[in-house]
């Protein structure tokens, strides 16, 4: 049949707290589609030996560190106290949430002063074995309280919610400025899920691979493709939906390099078949296949807790501990566990006190945790928030997430501090020791004296503007949207310092309104970004 309704839908809600969850727009629409970063960034360079004479083990040789970071994002903010509990102040603890408080009978031990519950045991091995480190109290100043702008300030570092690029994605759009003209063949990033998070968003591009569920990375990694052409109905609907599974399988431009490093690596553990099982699962065989992704994000829903907490959480945790066990045991089978930092965040956590509702609701600091043998030791990092000295009846934070991110870039993924730095919205924050170390990549000179560029708008002209660190040959060009060369701005010895390039009179022809792309080539140096002529 070929009947087909797309007009269908339906709307509800109806109090301010269901709204906000209803919030959409473009980016979240094309993050959902799986379309949001597709076929647009990737990044050379192997994190892992390959074992076969394939494109993803010839551009090993281009790595700079053999490490991955796994960002594990509980959405919807994780109830810290009820996953670290505080031993120490335990009565307090009890009193705050009578009926969904742990027992100290139904804890394990983490020391003298914390514990979690029995049903996370599968990170006690971790945690035994120095792989688990708790990270007390991380938050911000004046923390906002909404899922949307507090998971968007996580994502772009910037407390007051007006920047839409994310500090990851900061950092690759600086570290592969040719991304445009020049793509790499390897994804920047691995993302499931997550709809909405600007963590991997730059200024001009989405730099993940982005797919809204672990089934849409499965098909991809198991097919090499998104859509299934075949048994397609034979009428004009049939013929529309060829062309739009054609084409969205054509925007998939490292479906087929994801397939292979799929096809290469294999799984050793049963996974739980659970929301992060899946996922985590699938990670792991990609990063065994050799794919080369330094960044992977995964998604656990499901932490607004607002009712009936005890068991939802205990069923989320579940899946956690199991997950990760599962995860390290899987790469220790083929000596990578050393090689993978796990990190959590999630967009704030819960209040000290339950609700009516046996939930709790929106609060401010929580525990991150950190998994992975490299961390060399378990423990606990910074200083816990006091119990009774709240703040608006919150946790008073005592870290800055800042400062971990700033810590896990340069010490765990070696990137330079200025790189850091810049990726944090210029903003030096103080390191945390979390217990790995890494030399600071070097880098050359042109690098240290960096190379800026931006695009203004005045008058409806299309202003380029660069500034040169020193005299050298620059040579810029135009190109249409898909690549094809219009015209040669500059080719000539400029002297150091400001150089400005009015598009349309130095092209001497009429320019279409619309998007364009100019690159800079400077020495052996390349640098585009997109620019409109209107």
């Amino acid at each position: 049949m070929c009947n087909h309704d797309l007009n269908k839908h339906k709307t509800s809600g109806s109090n301010a707290h269901d709204m906000e969850h209803k919030q959409w727009n473009r980016r979240s629409f094309l993050q959902a589609l799986g379309l949001a970063g597709a076929g647009t960034m990737m990044i050379g360079g192997a994190p892992l030996s390959a074992s076969t004479n394939t494109k993803l083990a010839a551009a090993i040789s281009a790595s700079d560190t053999d490490r991955v970071l796994v960002i594990i994002r509980l959405k919807g903010g994780n109830d810290g106290l009820n996953t670290i509990v505080p031993i120490y102040d335990f009565d307090t603890y009890a009193q705050s949430r009578p009926t969904i408080k742990h027992d100290l009978n139904s804890l394990i031990n983490l020391g003298p002063d914390f514990g979690m519950p029995n049903y996370m045991a599968d990170l006690q091995g971790l945690w035994d074995n120095g792989g688990m480190k708790v990270i007390h109290g991380v938050g911000y100043e004046n923390p906002n309280q909404s899922h949307f702008a507090s998971s968007d300030i996580w994502a772009s570092t910037d407390a007051n919610n007006v920047t839409q690029s994310g500090w990851l994605g900061r950092y690759f759009e600086e570290l592969y400025p040719d991304y445009i003209i020049n793509p790499p063949e390897i994804p920047a990033a691995v993302q499931i899920g997550s709809i909405g998070n600007l963590i991997f968003e730059g200024d001009y591009n989405n730099y993940a691979f982005s797919v809204a569920n672990p089934s849409q990375l499965e098909a991809i990694a198991e097919n090499g493709t998104v859509h299934d052409m075949t048994n397609l109905p034979d009428c004009v609907y049939g013929e529309q939906l060829e062309f739009l599974r054609g084409t969205t399988n054509t925007t998939y431009k490292y479906a087929n390099t994801i397939h292979q490093a799929f096809e290469n690596g294999t799984n050793t553990q049963e996974y739980l078949d659970e929301k992060l099982g899946r996922q985590l699962a699938i990670v792991a065989r990609l990063i065994k296949g050799n794919l080369g992704s330094k960044v992977y994000m995964v998604t656990l829903g499901g932490f607004d807790t607002h009712a009936n907490q005890a068991e939802k959480h205990q069923e989320l945790m579940t899946d956690l501990s199991n997950s990760i066990k599962k995860f390290y045991d899987d790469l220790s089978s083929v000596g990578m566990d050393d090689k993978v930092l796990s990190m959590t965040i999630s967009e704030f956590g819960r209040r000290t006190y339950e609700n009516g509702s046996n939930g709790t609701d929106h609060g401010t600091a929580a525990p991150l945790m950190l998994f992975g043998p490299a961390i060399e030791g378990n423990g606990f990092i910074g200083e816990h928030p006091s119990l009774t000295q709240l703040v608006n009846d919150n946790l008073d934070y005592k870290q800055d997430f800042r400062g971990i991110y700033a810590s896990v870039m340069e010490n765990w993924l070696c990137v330079n501090t200025d790189l850091v730095n810049e990726a944090l919205l210029n903003v030096n924050y103080e390191r945390v020791n979390l217990g790995f170390n890494c030399s600071a990549l070097g880098v050359d000179d042109f690098n240290q004296e960096r190379f800026k560029h931006f695009v203004i708008y005045p008058n409806n002209d299309t202003i380029i503007k660069f500034i040169n660190p020193f005299t050298q040959h620059t040579v810029v060009k135009l190109y249409d949207i898909m690549g094809r060369e219009i015209a040669t701005l500059k080719n000539e010895m400029l002297f150091a310092g400001e150089h400005s390039i009015d598009v349309k009179n130095t092209v001497k022809t009429k320019l279409s309104i619309g998007q364009y792309i100019y690159k800079i080539a400077v020495g052996s140096q390349s640098f585009s970004k997109s620019l409109l002529i209107r």
